[in-house]
C-alpha cells in the first residue's frame, strides 16, 4: 500500500556492485562481520570520498550527514565469504616507546619485537545493489554535486574496503518520482531501456537472486510502501575520528517482484 503522495522529490540514484564487498557491523574481537547491505556509515564514506572530504574534516562531515538520507534496494545479497587475516603488529609497550604515525612506522621495531594477531573478516561476494538519496531541505550538499563528485570521484571509491573496489560505473542519475519505491522503478525503467547506452545495464537482471527483494529506508523518507518491520542499527556517525556511532530508525520491506513497467 502506497503512502499518501504529496509531491515529486528528486531522488539521485546509483549502483554498487562488484565481486567483493564488505558493509562493516559492530566489530567483537577479532570477528570483522559485514552486514548483506550497506549501511548508513558506509554510504556516506562513499559520498565523502567521492567529494574529497576527509576523515578529520568533522564539520564537513556532519554538513553531508544533515544533507542526504539513503534508501537501499538489494537486487542480489551475492554470497558469503570469510577470510582468516593475518597481520603483524608490534607490542603496545613498543608504541609507547616509538609512537608512529603510518604503518611503516608500526614495523620499524625490531623485528623479534613484532607479533602475529589473527582476525577473521567477513565479505559479500557478487552482491548488486541500488541506492537512492534523499535530500533533506536544511542541507549543504545538493543532489547535482553528489552526482557529479560521483562522476568524477577525488578520491578512490570503495565497498567498505579498500580490497573491494566497484567493478561497474555507479552511473549516478536523478530522477523525479512520487516516493522511494517509484525512484527506483524509474531507475530499472531506465536501465531496461533498449535507448540506454550499452554500459548502463552491465548487470543482466536475470543473474539476479530469486525474490524477494530487500528495500530499506531512513526514518523520514517516503517509501511508497508499507514497512514490513522497523529496528534500530547503530550505523549513524558520531565522530570519524574515533570510530564512534550512534543509532537510527531503519525501515524494512520485501518486494515480490522489481517493477519494470511505467512508474507513476
Amino acid at each position: 500500500m502506497r503512502d499518501a503522495v504529496s509531491a515529486m522529490t528528486a531522488y539521485l540514484v546509483f549502483q554498487l556492485y562488484g565481486p567483493m564487498a564488505a558493509w562493516g557491523d559492530i566489530a567483537v574481537g577479532e570477528s570483522r562481520v559485514t552486514s548483506t547491505l550497506p549501511g548508513r556509515s558506509a554510504l556516506l564514506g562513499l559520498l565523502a570520498a567521492a567529494l574529497g572530504l576527509k576523515r578529520t574534516d568533522e564539520s564537513s562531515l556532519s554538513d553531508l550527514s544533515s544533507s542526504v538520507r539513503f534508501g537501499v534496494l538489494t537486487l542480489s545479497s551475492g554470497h558469503f565469504l570469510r577470510d582468516y587475516h593475518t597481520a603483524q603488529v608490534p607490542p603496545a609497550t613498543a608504541l609507547k616507546r616509538r609512537p608512529s604515525r603510518t604503518r611503516r612506522d608500526e614495523l620499524s621495531v625490531p623485528k623479534d619485537e613484532l607479533g602475529t594477531i589473527l582476525s577473521a573478516r567477513d565479505y559479500r561476494t557478487d552482491a548488486s545493489y541500488r541506492v537512492a538519496v534523499d535530500r533533506m531541505s536544511a542541507g549543504k550538499f545538493d543532489l547535482a554535486a553528489l552526482r557529479n563528485a560521483l562522476l568524477t570521484p577525488v578520491f578512490p571509491l570503495y565497498l567498505g574496503r579498500k580490497a573491494c573496489p566497484p567493478s561497474l560505473p555507479l552511473n549516478p542519475r536523478i530522477f523525479e518520482a512520487s516516493d522511494l519505491l517509484a525512484a527506483f522503478c524509474a531507475a530499472l525503467n531506465h536501465e531496461r531501456d533498449d535507448s540506454a547506452p550499452q554500459h548502463d545495464s552491465d548487470f543482466d537482471l536475470d543473474r539476479l537472486n530469486s525474490p524477494p527483494y530487500p528495500l530499506t529506508w531512513e526514518d523520514g523518507m517516503t517509501s511508497g510502501i508499507d514497512p514490513l518491520k522497523s529496528g534500530m542499527r547503530r550505523d549513524q556517525p558520531r565522530t570519524r575520528r574515533r570510530w564512534q556511532f550512534d543509532e537510527r530508525v531503519e525501515h524494512q520491506a520485501l518486494l515480490d517482484k522489481l517493477e519494470v513497467t511505467p512508474c507513476t
